[in-house]
């Protein structure tokens, strides 16, 4: 036996079989543990920035918000660290604005401190074996009525809302008992304070900024592969072969996403509207809506593509115009975009331009961040171009992301003058001067499969 088989068969026998080495994975935004951190400095600097200066601008003092586990708030993932799912049997989380000087006072009644980000209060009492016993039902509440008590406060927030998902987090049967437990005297105080939620969950922290730039990019370049010859072959590939590529690099990532991707294609002279799954040929436009979702981000993103046909080096001049009024439609919308306006105005205005300038199109844009269709005001939907009363009735405001949606609809010369829809989607940010800006940048040229 030759002196390197000897040395081998010794690690075999003191190291175990020899197994070959799995690549490292991909990991876009660290490991697990280093993206908690990362949130949870999110979570630190929108509680210690926005939420003070939202309670005082909407005359909160004290905003409680009640839930039991499973039934969360749907502001809860806005509150808590990243570590935590679910609120604890029943959680209460008080927020009261001592001042300026004192900022607001964060306590977690139920539940952890979440890092340390808040003081958690427990109540307790002595079981019949004399061990210290958390209470919960009716005690839990007694203690909720002892901290308002205490502090006195001129005006009590609770979510409670006909409009606003984001702003009726608290049940009826939460409601109720709160009630009963603060007495008439308190209850008198209480706000239905709908925007101090909406805003929370709307206003995005400045440190979120490079994060979510970086999933844009990452979108643009798994569209960007999913729209190429990496892909597709034309005459083979199907529109769900394209859905499922895109689904399991997202789940090869570590990444997650909160709708499930859509690819579909208009073909000259061929109405595709009922078809599923049709096969990619040349000549075709390919549209997708997709979005992925990451340190509790989301984003939500529409690009257009064109299969070239033989001979062909780029898309046709008619289809690279109506590419262009749509971009043109967002230029009109951005403009149109600022602080204190309403979601309904500024779909007006937008509306009169893009007429004005003779093109045919629709807008539906939302917030987005925490959730894919997210807090804050609304600029249309696609079935309601006339503007959306109550959530098209509150204001922008600097800090959101919103996403960018419409279409614009345009003859093409090249097509015997059929119309073709150009739906785009791109994340953009209102920044603190109140300009808008896009988060990565926007898709002005065709993905093209050669």
């Amino acid at each position: 036996m030759t002196r390197r088989l000897v040395i081998l068969a010794a690690l075999c026998l003191t190291a175990g079989p020899l197994v070959a080495q799995a690549p490292a994975p991909e990991r876009p935004f660290g490991t697990l543990r280093e993206q908690a951190v990362l949130r949870q400095q999110f979570l630190k600097e929108r509680l210690e920035t926005v939420l003070p200066r939202l309670m005082r601008e909407n005359g909160v003092e004290l905003w409680i918000i009640a839930m039991r586990e499973y039934n969360e708030d749907p502001v809860f993932r806005g509150l808590v660290s990243p570590t935590t799912y679910y609120a604890r049997r029943r959680t209460v989380y008080v927020f009261h604005d001592r001042g300026p000087t004192r900022g607001v006072e964060r306590l977690a009644l139920g539940g952890a401190s979440q890092g340390g980000l808040y003081e958690a209060v427990r109540a307790t009492e002595r079981a019949p074996d004399g061990r210290p016993r958390e209470l919960w039902g009716k005690d839990q509440w007694d203690l909720v009525a002892r901290v308002v008590r205490e502090r006195n406060p001129r005006t009590i927030g609770v979510n409670i809302s006909h409009t606003h998902a984001f702003s009726d987090g608290l049940t009826a049967g939460e409601w109720e008992q709160m009630q009963e437990a603060l007495g008439p005297e308190l209850v008198q105080r209480v706000v239905r304070a709908e925007r101090l939620p909406l805003d929370y969950m709307a206003i995005r922290a400045p440190s979120m900024g490079p994060t979510y730039r970086k999933m844009e990019e990452l979108v643009h370049q798994i569209i960007g592969t999913a729209f190429s010859n990496k892909v597709i072959t034309p005459g083979v590939t199907t529109t769900d072969d394209v859905v499922w590529w895109m689904l399991q690099r997202v789940n090869d990532l570590g990444l997650g996403t909160w709708f499930q991707t859509s690819v579909s294609l208009q073909r000259r002279g061929v109405d595709l509207a009922d078809s599923t799954g049709p096969v990619i040929l040349r000549g075709d436009v390919l549209h997708c809506d997709f979005g992925i979702t990451a340190l509790g981000l989301n984003t939500d993103t529409q690009h257009m593509g064109y299969v070239l046909r033989q001979g062909e080096s780029d898309a046709p001049a008619g289809l690279k115009r109506a590419l262009a009024a749509s971009n043109r439609l967002q230029d009109i919308l951005l403009a149109e975009m600022r602080p204190g306006r309403t979601g309904n105005e500024t779909l007006v205005a937008a509306l009169a331009q893009m007429r004005r300038e003779g093109i045919n199109g629709s807008i539906y844009t939302h917030p987005i961040g925490d959730h894919g269709h997210g807090a804050g005001a609304i600029i249309g939907l696609w079935d309601r171009q006339e503007g959306v009363p109550g959530r098209g009735d509150v204001p922008l405001v600097a800090g959101m992301w919103h996403s960018i949606e419409l279409q614009a609809t345009t003859p093409v010369p090249e097509w015997d003058n059929q119309p073709v829809r150009m739906a785009q989607e791109e994340e953009a940010e209102m920044a603190p001067d109140g300009t808008m800006r896009w988060v990565f940048r926007r898709q002005s040229d065709f993905h093209l499969v050669r």
